[in-house]
């Protein structure tokens, strides 16, 4: 039988959904570069030949510790969903002779290197530069047209976002994302095979969306994701999946598979993320790429990885289209024909609609909690405002544990400062959209308080 190096660490589908799948089409092999998560329905030790913590190996070096554990196992593919190892695992991969992203995939991580790409090609996006002092930084907040968005090159969910309203803001931006990508680092967020990564930035104009023009309903956020694969060189896009309005300053909330667009335009859609994802030029990967919606037609492209989406896009697509991309995908890597749809699938292809919602101390509004809560998945799931035909669950190895104070909302700390993360599933895109409305506007009344300390500003 074929054998599989799965690496794993933060970020991407859950764990316990991903690797039953891989270990369903191979031999595994598990390589745990970040602790796995504690309420994990999947035993690893059941599902895996054999399971390696990344503080258990002398080798140091990330790229040759993959490498030479795919050896010692005689891996046929090495495989990885998060973000951050997708560059050393395409590295090794390369190294190996085998099947990945290829020597280009660092384009698909680094926010300077993937825009500097755009821009050769001519692909429309926000005016950018690339920054890496206070003094370039302040420097672009007079070159480009304020307000702007600073970024960290290498980060994800939404961390370290800081919105530069003109050049007195410059300062405390600076310092604020440089402190939240160092407080990531120690929560397992952040880049593991570049050192020095957390000080890299990305600054770029704010363009303004238009939700209500693109969207069949009401609900919807201004910006869609396009989920997809890179076969041999070939993009193949699977569908598209929406999102409600971010909290500030661009924190996700909830993402909808599939997205309510028509056909028109969902192929204007597919074909700009065609071309964002060729520009690239990556071999064998998910590919997840985010396109803001303007008015009157116009898109940007807003960024793109080569792996698949994060939280739960993974089983909403198999829950509404039946595919299991993670299984798809380890066929693909070992070689096997792995079924990847001919075209783009639409709300006409799908059964039902599926969502998943992260929880976050703010309101509908995006405005903090009154008072502090405690985390407490079974008062959520008894008290769900949901309609009948909608059944609501908790992903609790991407949940904090029951009893947990909720945390304060932090802008600039993203996603890091989720309490839980909740999939629900319904007849309709806009039948999730309705019913997270209402478990938002919620939470507040259904979760216990918190008798410690105050909310904090």
């Amino acid at each position: 039988m074929t054998k599989v190096l799965y690496v794993h660490a933060k970020g991407g589908p859950p764990v316990g959904y991903a690797l039953p799948r891989v270990a369903a089409r191979s031999t595994v092999h598990l390589l745990a570069l970040s602790d796995l998560p504690a309420d994990m329905a999947a035993d690893p030790a059941r599902l895996c030949a054999s399971v390696l913590a990344r503080g258990d190996a002398d080798e140091h070096d990330l790229v040759e510790l993959i490498s030479s554990r795919a050896r010692e196992v005689g891996a046929d593919a090495v495989i990885t969903f998060s973000e951050y190892a997708v560059v050393a695992v395409a590295e090794a991969a390369r190294r190996l002779g085998l099947r990945g992203a290829g020597p280009t995939a660092a384009l698909a991580r680094d926010k300077r290197l993937m825009r500097a790409a755009w821009e050769r090609r001519g692909i429309p996006q926000p005016r950018f530069r690339a920054v890496a002092t206070e003094e370039q930084l302040a420097a672009a907040a007079i070159e480009l047209t304020c307000p702007l968005l600073l970024k960290a090159a290498w980060s994800a969910g939404s961390t370290a976002h800081q919105i530069i309203e003109g050049p007195a803001d410059v300062a405390g931006a600076w310092k604020r994302s440089r402190a939240v990508m160092s407080e990531s680092a120690l929560l397992g967020y952040a880049e593991l095979h570049v050192g020095g990564a957390g000080e890299d930035f990305v600054v770029e104009e704010i363009v303004t969306g238009c939700a209500e023009e693109w969207f069949d309903g009401t609900g919807w956020g201004d910006y869609v994701s396009v989920e997809g694969a890179v076969v041999g060189g070939v993009f193949r896009p699977v569908c598209l999946s929406g999102r409600m309005p971010t909290v500030a300053p661009f924190t996700e909330r909830a993402g909808i598979t599939p997205a309510a667009v028509g056909a028109r335009a969902q192929a204007r859609i597919v074909e700009l993320a065609r071309q964002a994802v060729e520009a690239l030029g990556l071999q064998d990967c998910g590919t997840h790429t985010e396109i803001k919606l303007g008015a009157d037609g116009r898109m940007w492209v807003i960024e793109t990885a080569a792996r698949f989406g994060g939280a739960m896009t993974v089983p909403q697509i198999e829950e509404v289209f039946g595919l299991d991309l993670v299984g798809m995908f380890t066929d693909q890597l070992l070689g096997r024909a792995a079924g990847w749809p001919a075209r783009a699938l639409t709300p006409e292809d799908a059964e039902g609609a599926a969502g998943s919602l992260v929880v976050l101390a703010v309101d509908g509004a995006g405005a903090p909690w009154r008072r502090r809560h405690v985390w407490d998945s079974a008062s959520v799931l008894r008290s769900v405002p949901a309609g009948a035909a909608s059944t609501l669950s908790v992903v609790r190895e991407s949940s904090l544990p029951d009893g947990t104070p909720v945390p304060v909302y932090d802008p600039a700390a993203g996603a890091n400062t989720m309490a839980g993360l909740c999939l629900m599933s319904a007849d309709r895109p806009q039948t999730v959209i309705r019913d997270f409305t209402a478990l938002v506007d919620a939470l507040p009344r259904i979760l216990p308080a918190y008798v410690g300390e105050g909310v904090r500003a």
